[in-house]
């Protein structure tokens, strides 16, 4: 019962429970500037996610002028870079935080938006280091939830964490699943080996459109059956594992048995 459980809560796990991410908008509310890393160890290099949205929108923003800086108790670690232009509104830095542990500021300045110049916006994060945000991210062994998840893949392929699809699949996983001890203790035991192929998936996401898509496309009839936990009341450990394999056999059959049905229809036809 409960492999088929992990099944049904596989698709879910498109949001990481232990990525740090954060959104912050700049001081002049032109542009909301998303950074998103895995925990952070001192003197290893780090690659941080940055992705640059509209505020109004909150889909990526496109042709960005930006510097940023890395700095620990006034000491600079990283940058400031020269003037940047991204084209696409997302980037990835690599940057070994080489102080020790404790608290990083990133400060990112916007000087440019759609190649239109703008007086200089700033926005800082701050970025913790080390045991301490391990403490923070993992007490209790409870999944952080909306507040400090990252969403690696499905960010990636819905462009950002404010995707409706994306707040569906972080609800469902905060107010449903992780309602339940088998959904918790499942959660927590995967996010290892969710770690271990998540930010490659979302990298080759970024880089390639067309595999971009067939994501999304894969994930559409998911979230259409997801959606349905919505609808019902799971109040115990039992109405969790029937309504998981209602949901499975649904997707088994969308996945697995309308393909096959029309390939033995195309196999027939033709053999007539």
């Amino acid at each position: 019962m409960k492999f088929l459980l992990a099944i049904l809560l596989i698709p879910l796990l498109i949001i990481p429970a232990f990525a740090e991410s954060q959104t912050l908008r700049t001081d002049k509310g032109a542009i909301d500037v998303n950074v998103s890393y895995d925990d952070i160890e001192p003197n290893i290099q780090t690659k941080i996610n940055i992705d640059f949205l509209n505020p109004v929108t909150q889909k990526t923003q496109e042709h960005i002028d930006y510097t940023v800086t890395v700095t620990k108790d006034g000491q600079q670690v990283f940058g400031p870079i020269p003037l940047t232009h991204t084209s696409v509104g997302t980037v990835k830095i690599p940057i070994e935080f080489n102080q020790g542990e404790g608290v990083y500021k990133m400060d990112f300045e916007i000087e440019g938006i759609l190649f239109q110049p703008l007086p200089t916006e700033t926005v800082s994060f701050d970025i913790t280091v080390g045991e301490a945000h391990a403490q923070t991210t993992m007490s209790d062994n409870i999944p952080p939830t909306e507040e400090n998840g990252g969403c690696l893949i499905a960010t990636a392929a819905y462009g950002s964490e404010m995707a409706p699809q994306i707040q569906q699949l972080r609800e469902l996983r905060d107010n449903t699943v992780l309602s339940t001890e088998s959904g918790t203790a499942f959660m927590s035991g995967f996010n290892q080996f969710y770690y271990s192929f998540s930010p490659t998936v979302a990298d080759f996401e970024r880089e390639h459109p067309v595999f971009k898509q067939v994501v999304k496309l894969v994930l559409t009839p998911m979230l259409s059956t997801l959606s349905l936990l919505n609808h019902v009341e799971i109040d115990s450990e039992q109405s969790m594992l029937g309504y998981g394999i209602g949901l499975i056999i649904l997707n088994i059959v969308m996945y697995a048995g309308i393909p096959a049905f029309g390939i033995l229809k195309l196999y027939q036809f033709r053999k007539n």
